[in-house]
């Protein structure tokens, strides 16, 4: 026990000659004079980065290994094993005297004691101990560290590789054979996004991981035991469809609740399906399983215990946000336990754009803040090992411990174990572990050795990109923040802004180049997003996390919890859905590994220049103000700048992919909107640019997915009239969701037909097809509608004295109707056409010949598989004298009447 006395003196003591070795790590604990664990030495120092290169080799070599042939795997596991016992074998020192040979021991080898006279004064014994020949020794130990790192490595790759292609599974995948397969879930089921594809939108499926422990072919009837990671995929059209949270459909059971997505991990099932092949190239799936669901699952064997309570706490959660907000009752189960099934997809999305998605589920974030409650701020752990509730209630270290291992365990199995997840417990155990122990906390071997145990324990991390985002980010805040918070406070800032802003920038930095390598996007409000969520995530999560816990014991405390969480949550959706609806809220980049690297490689040029902006407020404030302005993007300057909307535009075709969207000015900031396009995002960024905050109404030419699956973008924060439809409600899942839609946001839906007549402000239509139910064209009676093409609502649009023909998806068929009906006389020369489906090559020449356009437009996504549009299509317009214009190759395009615009007949174009 040391007295304060001999404290003091210890403090107050001579330093060390300057030719000395910097003391130990021990001797920093002891100059502090406290015991340690519960002292509050500062123990700076260099970073400790003697695990990392483990780590990272050990990273690299498993996810280069996963998908290699079993000899390289063996080969490249004997040849580090060997290389590595060269290195530690001890090396034969020649004996004798003289600096070779060992020194002599005895008193006079060891000089004066310390403190004593002459030219050996303390510390001068460790100096041999850290000489050349120690450092060698050293390195050759680091060497060593790092072959036995990649030998583990390559051999749990290739252990984890061989699961894909051992036992049976993979053959009969390639033989498209039906089995009946008894499988054990190893995560929970989820819902694949509806997308449209083409004319339809890709059919909702339940997605599931599991394992193949048994399987038996309809061929031959034998049953194999084996072991094959495989994903199922259940045909959820096979059950009752229910409207989910965001106007899409999910298959339940016949009960009325869900009987595939309530599914537990652990859980066996019996399966009658299809094997097929996985996608090749780097997927964790020996095969997928196509499974027919219209009966629901066979259960076989029951959940776990621990799965079997995780799946209660999470259903107790989701009854207690069930009366809250449509924002909060997605986004509290996401941010406590990773539950996303209620986030609708534009909600997704607007995280997306604002790159807020780590908040939109569970991360390590949230485990940080648990352990902040236990253990005290991470801001404090270079100073004391016990703050917070363990210390206020005078719990021992290795009590502290033991509560902070069980809270990460129940924290895996309640959250899951997604890539943050188990790198967040990882590094919290190896810190809980330190602490037991009583060693001091060091935060990057900590990440170091959390990604090394990792990726050693499942390989397939290596190659995920949540886990790498989830690294860089982790990494960025203990390194970069630090420094960067540090200076920012020398220049004035508030610390506790100074931390924030520092976190947010460094994160955004690192993670930046691979967001870009899934999104093609990079995002200019991620940083301030970012940072206004921060100060709701944590009493978000602490009271979400209060709220599952008290949810089956007293479901009524827990709702009241929930509705305290439902403040902080709803306050950074709607920092999300803000910040994504900014004109200039994201820039677009190229995608894929070389827009990374540009990236990666502009970032240290534009770092050392915003360092040297700090210097000068007055730079910085005019740097702060244009990154304001092109963010805002306020229409007269943009208009100034960019030339973009067009004064005096009568219609703008939006380039939304493959699909269709236009809008047909109306007014000053009104607009009719005739078709939406496949997604949401798109159109309402084409409306957004062109100021229209009012649409008397909304045209839907037909139900195909490239035409209607974009309208809840149509209606995002506009004043909409109604909207008119076709009368062939084809596909029937698509016209339920329109009408869904309008329902939720009441609107009329009227049905249009030909020879209807209407206006709105200078603009004036008339619908020519299709004809009402008997109704003739010419001599001859209409014929039945081949499909939903044929039934597209055509327009004949009169503006600034301008006259558009707007033909929808129509085929020869209804074209050469069209050609016969009352209207035809009204349809020759026109100004402009909108090429009917795209440009595709089934178009009626007749047609075209009668129209006789001066310009031809085409919506059509940038290298489509349809082969949109036809050169054959092209050369027939330009052979009857119209200019063709394409959204896939220029953008959009804004139609302007006269030479200025004011409806004197002329026809220009602009394009965005």
């Amino acid at each position: 026990m040391r007295s304060p006395t001999d404290s003091g003196r210890t403090h107050t003591g001579n330093p060390a000659p300057a030719d000395s070795a910097a003391p130990a790590r021990p001797a920093v604990h002891a100059a502090s004079g406290k015991r340690l664990g519960a002292s509050h030495p500062r123990q700076e120092g260099p970073a400790d980065l003697r695990l990392v290169p483990p780590a990272l080799a050990a990273w690299a070599t498993a996810a280069v290994m996963l998908h290699a042939p079993p000899g390289l795997v063996a080969g490249t596991v004997i040849t580090t094993l060997l290389l590595a016992g060269v290195l530690l074998t001890p090396r034969n020192r020649r004996a004798g005297p003289g600096p070779a040979g060992p020194r002599p021991a005895g008193p006079e080898s060891a000089g004066p004691g310390p403190g004593g006279p002459g030219p050996e004064g303390p510390g001068h014994a460790e100096l041999g101990h850290t000489g050349p020949g120690r450092a060698r020794a050293l390195s050759r130990v680091s060497g060593a560290a790092v072959l036995l790192c990649v030998a583990a490595a390559a051999g749990s790759a290739g252990l984890h590789g061989a699961d894909l292609r051992r036992g049976p599974v993979p053959e009969l995948a390639r033989e498209y054979a039906s089995v009946t397969a008894e499988v054990e879930l190893t995560a929970d089921p989820r819902l694949s996004r509806p997308r449209a594809g083409g004319s339809h939108v890709v059919p909702t499926a339940v997605l599931i991981e599991a394992d193949v422990r048994r399987v038996k072919t309809a061929r031959d009837g034998a049953e194999v035991a084996t072991r094959a990671p495989v994903l199922m995929i259940v045909d959820a059209r096979s059950a009752r469809p229910v409207t989910r949270d965001d106007g899409q459909e999910r298959a339940r059971g016949p009960e009325g609740k869900s009987s595939w997505l309530g599914l537990l991990p652990s859980t066996r099932l019996r399966v009658e399906a299809r094997l097929v092949p996985a996608t090749t190239g780097g997927d964790r799936f020996a095969a997928v399983l196509r499974v027919r669901g219209a009966d629901g699952p066979e259960t076989v064997g029951e959940p776990s215990a621990p799965q079997r309570l995780a799946g209660r706490l999470r259903a107790g959660l989701r009854a207690a946000t069930d009366g809250l907000s449509a924002d909060a009752r997605a986004l509290l189960p996401g941010l406590v336990v990773g539950d996303t099934s209620r986030v609708t997809p534009e909600l997704e999305e607007a995280f997306r754009e604002t790159d807020l998605t780590h908040t939109l589920a569970v991360s390590g974030a949230n485990f940080t803040i648990l352990l902040a409650l236990l253990l005290g701020p991470p801001g404090l752990a270079q100073y004391a090992e016990r703050r917070g509730l363990a210390s206020r209630l005078g719990l021992s270290l290795r009590t502290t411990a033991l509560l902070g291992g069980a809270l990460s365990l129940a924290f895996v199995v309640v959250c899951r174990p997604d890539p943050s997840v188990l790198r967040a417990a990882a590094c919290g155990s190896v810190a809980l572990l330190a602490l037991a122990t009583g060693c001091r906390r060091s935060l990057i071997p900590a990440l170091a050795t959390a990604v090394l145990l990792l990726v050693l324990h499942d390989p397939w991390l290596a190659r995920s990109f949540g886990f790498l985002l989830s690294v860089l980010a982790t990494g960025a805040l203990l390194t970069l923040a630090p420094r960067w918070s540090a200076g920012l406070r020398r220049r004035g800032m508030p610390p506790r802004l100074a931390e924030a802003l520092a976190a947010a920038g460094a994160a955004q930095a690192v993670c930046a180049p691979v967001v870009v390598v899934l999104s093609e996007r990079v995002s200019l409000v991620a940083v301030p997003c970012n940072l206004l969520a921060e100060f709701a995530l944590a009493p978000a999560t602490v009271l979400g996390f209060l709220a599952l816990a008290t949810a089956l014991p007293a479901l009524p405390v827990a709702k009241a919890l929930a509705w305290c969480a439902s403040w902080p949550a709803e306050w950074i959706a709607w920092i999300a859905r803000t910040g994504a609806a900014l004109p200039g809220a994201g820039i677009d980049w190229p995608g894929g590994w070389a827009g990374a690297a540009l990236l990666g490689a502009l970032t240290p040029l534009v770092l050392p220049i915003g360092r040297r902006l700090l210097r000068h407020p007055w730079w910085c404030g005019a740097c702060a103000l244009l990154l304001v302005l092109l963010v805002v993007q306020p229409p007269p300057l943009t208009r100034a700048i960019t030339g973009w909307p067009p004064p005096g535009w009568r219609m703008v075709m939006c380039d939304v992919g493959q699909g269709d969207a236009m809008v047909l000015a109306a007014g000053e900031g009104t607009g009719v909107v005739v078709d939406a396009g496949p997604e949401p995002a798109p159109v309402d960024r084409c409306l957004r640019s062109l100021g229209v905050t009012r649409v008397p109404l909304v045209v839907l030419t037909h139900f195909h997915a490239d035409h209607v699956g974009g309208l809840s973008g149509v209606l995002r924060g506009r004043s909409v009239g109604g909207i008119a439809t076709t009368g062939l409600e084809e596909p029937a899942d698509q016209a339920r969701f329109v009408r869904r839609l309008a329902a939720d946001s009441r609107l009329p839906v009227t049905r249009a037909v030909a020879g209807e007549r209407r206006r709105t402000g200078d603009l004036s239509w008339e619908v020519v097809w299709p004809p009402a139910t008997g109704q003739a064209a010419g001599a001859r009676p209409v014929p039945e509608a081949e499909g939903p093409n044929d039934a597209s609502v055509a327009m004949l649009v009169r503006t600034a004295g301008l006259r558009l023909l707007l033909l929808g998806d129509m085929e020869p068929p209804a074209q050469r109707a069209l050609a016969r009906s009352p209207a035809a006389t009204r349809l020759a020369d026109v100004d402009v056409l909108k090429v009917a489906h795209h440009g595709s090559a089934y178009q009626d020449p007749g047609l075209i010949s009668r129209l006789a356009p001066r310009l031809a437009l085409i919506s059509a996504g940038r290298d489509n598989s349809y082969g949109h549009p036809a050169p054959s299509t092209v050369a027939g317009l330009r052979d009857a004298g119209a200019a063709v214009l394409r959204t896939d190759r220029g953008g959009a395009i804004a139609v302007l009447g006269g030479e200025d615009g004011d409806g004197g007949g002329g026809l220009r174009v602009a394009r965005h």
